[in-house]
């Protein structure tokens, strides 16, 4: 038999106990407003404490609700908390932490053989670019110049991935706003680009693929014709979807003037990628701090006007033109050569020696049980990932492991606009502004 419930604390109505979250918990704006407004807006607006103590944007009872973790409208395990004056938003609380892994954590018991296995988890839509910014970081560490032909492999999968991310993004946003034929449009164009990749890599997501010094393995027989084939598709079906998006007076009407985000504002709160450049503002890593061979090649930094959740839909599409026009000059540019280094302390010896030679059987065995060792430092790198700037830090003590490593995510950041977005919109709006931010939850939470 189940033992009597307690009785109802003092103060509570009926025999429901009063609960609190603590600092996760969101407090009506009542008079107490002006410290929320500093701390929202404040260092945004440059708001005085005379202003917040006067600000206050209720006009009426309040109320306050919790919009998710649920997929797909908060992409994943993201929380809202709205206080909502009717179907107005005032004020918007994003809650996250539902996916922690401890991926930083564990990456400082991984060696630097085995950390492109953790970190490539992260966001699970563009895994290379997390592979390449951990190899990267660990390189510039050690003072590893890489062979032409690696340099361009890389360049070339993070551009495929970039694709495969965008049309993940086109599918999603459809999808968030009602138009189901273009989640099945943009999936069926993602998941070619995903067989591209695992013909390339050997698996369709978390490639494992890219390796401190270049690659696991070479680019296979027949990439060129496939990729080639892949990239003839692509226009015909893009020009489809402006026909289908672009021209939708609904699809319009929802996404154009909603979630509008100034470049000021955007700059002081860290974003970066289509969010920051949807306000106008141009910059892109690829251009403005130029890494592997994107000096080399020719593309365009597409940038909006109105900073709205139009302008960071069209910004992904044309995003896709732009990585198209990458890929073909890698496949004429494409160098011949070694597609990692030729350095026995880090490159581990061709598969046929280990079986020939007793010497390279245990050269292997160590150097995938052991790792290799990172001369003492610290550094940062990073790279231009599908939703901003990916950021590696990492901090070596001469061991075969990292002592620190942390992860600026592109992803964690932009949410921090998500206050500014939402505020004054309706909750319709609310889904249009999440999905045009793109955030990957296994990023922000990590």
């Amino acid at each position: 038999m189940s033992p009597p419930l307690p009785p109802p604390a003092a103060g509570s109505k009926g025999s429901m106990a009063s609960t609190s979250e603590g600092s996760q918990e969101m407090a009506s704006i009542g008079g107490t407003y002006g410290v929320e407004a500093l701390r929202e807006a404040g260092a945004v607006l440059r708001m005085s404490e005379t202003e917040a103590a006067t600000a206050d944007p209720s006009t009426g009872d309040t109320t306050i609700i919790n919009m998710g973790p649920q997929h797909p409208s908060t992409h994943g395990v993201l929380r809202l908390m709205l206080e909502l004056e009717g179907e107005t938003i005032l004020r918007t609380k994003p809650v996250i932490g539902y996916l922690h892994t401890g991926m930083e954590k564990t990456g400082e018991t991984l060696t630097y053989l085995q950390g492109q296995t953790n970190t490539t988890r992260m966001d699970y839509a563009a895994p290379i670019f997390n592979e390449t910014v951990f190899c990267a970081a660990a390189e510039d560490l050690m003072g590893i110049e890489l062979p032409p032909r690696a340099i361009w492999i890389r360049m070339l999968l993070c551009e495929l991935n970039r694709i495969t991310s965008h049309f993940l993004f086109l599918a999603t946003n459809g999808l968030d706003l009602g138009s189901t034929s273009m989640m099945i449009y943009g999936w069926r164009e993602r998941e070619e680009g995903i067989r591209l990749l695992e013909l390339i890599t050997g698996l369709r997501m978390n490639h494992n693929f890219i390796r401190v010094g270049g690659s696991a393995a070479d680019l296979p027989d027949g990439w060129r014709e496939r990729l080639e084939t892949y990239l003839d598709s692509l226009p015909e079906r893009l020009a489809e979807y402006e026909v289908l998006m672009d021209k939708q007076p609904i699809w319009r009407g929802r996404l154009q003037g909603v979630g509008v985000l100034t470049t000021d504002e955007a700059l002081a709160l860290g974003a970066s990628g289509p969010v920051l450049r949807s306000t106008g503002y141009a910059w892109d890593l690829r251009r403005d701090q130029p890494y592997l061979a994107y000096d080399d090649v020719d593309f365009d930094v597409i940038v909006g006007s109105y900073g709205d959740a139009f302008d960071r839909y069209a910004i992904r599409l044309n995003e896709i033109r732009e990585s198209m026009k990458i890929l073909r000059q890698c496949i004429d540019k494409m160098p011949p050569g070694d597609y990692r280094i030729q350095d026995k302390k880090v490159t581990p010896p061709p598969r046929q020696r280990i079986d020939e030679s007793m010497e390279a059987l245990i050269h292997h065995f160590k150097l995938f049980t052991e790792g290799f060792k990172v001369p003492a430092g610290e550094g940062y790198v990073a790279v231009e990932s599908p939703r901003g700037e990916l950021g590696c830090y990492l901090v070596s003590d001469a061991t075969s492991k990292p002592y620190r490593l942390h992860i600026r995510g592109p992803s964690f950041a932009n949410l921090q606009v998500l206050p500014h977005l939402l505020h004054g919109g309706t909750m319709a709006d609310a889904v249009a502004s999440i999905s045009s931010v793109d955030p990957i939850m296994g990023e922000v939470d990590r």
